[in-house]
């Protein structure tokens, strides 16, 4: 018997819940109703004895918000601005939070991380000591991408994507994704009344992919599209996720345990250092691999080996990321090499006892080991 949305929400003691800039403003305005609710409901959530980390958008925005009608930004929309604007905003955001929480006796602590960040191991683990200690510490995380610096991360959806890898990253026991709708529905509830919520999915397939497509969220079409695949990257942790929204949404959930769209977590949970593998890694080449070699990854769960490497492709060193990819380009999988690609262009569908002649010497039989594996 499948656990259900009760289960997950009574046994969810350590939770991080996502804010979108289009929740915390409306028409340009800070929606203090909608801060004074969501903060009340933490507080709540605090008083149950559970820890919260919040990942919320909002910086650009709010200095968008700041400097409208300025002379001195001729492009908003240029990078050098929307950073400019996040480094103006954040200081802002940060100041409406810790106000707000400090009226309930709450601290809070900011943390501001890039892609860049969580592709590196070292970096990874730090940032997750550091979110750990503020919950240890009976504060509140309050966790955002840090676009002051990032350049191809500034694009709508990135912290859908960043609360999943912080969920990931703390081993939460639920994230709840906030929306301006109830949730996932069958079509556009804004264009279609016949549209139907669905408050259970099983398993992240074609069809749900389908449906999120076709829901305009948060103002923005597409919106609906980076939550389901943050689910995705959640559930793949072993982490449910529930997306919802709309008035007195947190309160509900809690209490009644009802509404949004809850996301089952995979069964076949990635331990921690395969998420980072998976989802957190940066990839820096491709392999390409012949059908025997997937076949022995895929269902015998083997190791790569150099016989079954076909091609190279990027430049890379022992311990980067790369993919797996077949003959059709598809990636099946990824994992943390042992040579070089200078070195597997000498090793191309070579045994592993030639390894050292091709060389001259041999760090290890696998390309990649069983252990830094991880299907995609």
């Amino acid at each position: 018997m499948k656990a259900g949305r009760t289960y997950f929400i009574k046994k969810a003691r350590k939770l991080v819940i996502k804010v979108g800039s289009s929740l915390l403003l409306k028409e340009k305005e800070i929606d203090l109703p909608f801060v004074t609710e969501l903060v009340d409901s933490i507080d709540k959530l605090l008083k149950e004895g559970r820890q919260v980390v919040l990942v919320s958008s909002g910086a650009i925005a709010l200095g968008s918000k700041k400097v409208k009608g300025s002379h001195r930004f001729q492009n908003l929309k240029a990078i050098p601005s929307k950073q400019a604007l996040a480094s103006i905003g954040q200081i802002q955001l940060m100041d409406l939070y810790y106000r707000w929480f400090e009226k309930r006796g709450l601290i809070v602590g900011q943390v501001l991380l890039t892609a860049g960040d969580l592709s590196h191991r070292l970096a990874y683990l730090n940032a997750r000591n550091t979110i750990l200690t503020l919950l240890n510490l009976e504060t509140i995380p309050i966790v955002n991408e840090n676009d002051t610096v990032a350049v191809e991360e500034i694009k709508f959806g990135d912290n859908d994507t960043l609360s999943a890898l912080v969920a990931g990253l703390i081993d939460a026991d639920l994230l709840v994704i906030l929306s301006d709708i109830e949730g996932l529905y069958t079509c556009d509830p804004k264009k279609n009344p016949r549209a139907e919520l669905i408050p259970l999915v099983d398993r992240i397939n074609r069809e749900i992919e389908q449906m999120a497509q076709g829901t305009c969220v948060e103002g923005r079409v597409g919106g609906m599209q980076t939550k389901i695949e943050a689910a995705k990257v959640a559930t793949r942790s072993g982490i449910p996720v529930i997306i919802g929204g709309g008035r007195g949404f947190l309160k509900r959930l809690f209490s009644t345990a009802q509404g949004g769209t809850l996301f089952l977590p995979a069964k076949d949970r990635l331990q921690a250092k395969k998420q980072w593998i998976a989802y957190g890694s940066k990839v820096k080449g491709k392999i390409l691999v012949d059908e025997g070699a997937k076949e022995a990854i895929l269902k015998k769960g083997g190791s790569l080996l150099p016989v079954g490497i076909k091609g190279v492709v990027g430049k890379f060193q022992p311990g980067d990321t790369v993919e797996l990819v077949d003959f059709q380009g598809k990636e099946f999988a990824r994992g943390i090499v042992y040579y070089s690609n200078q070195e597997l262009e000498k090793l191309k569908g070579v045994h592993t006892q030639e390894i050292e002649k091709k060389l001259g010497y041999k760090y290890y039989d696998e390309v990649i080991h069983r252990d830094n594996l991880v299907i995609i």
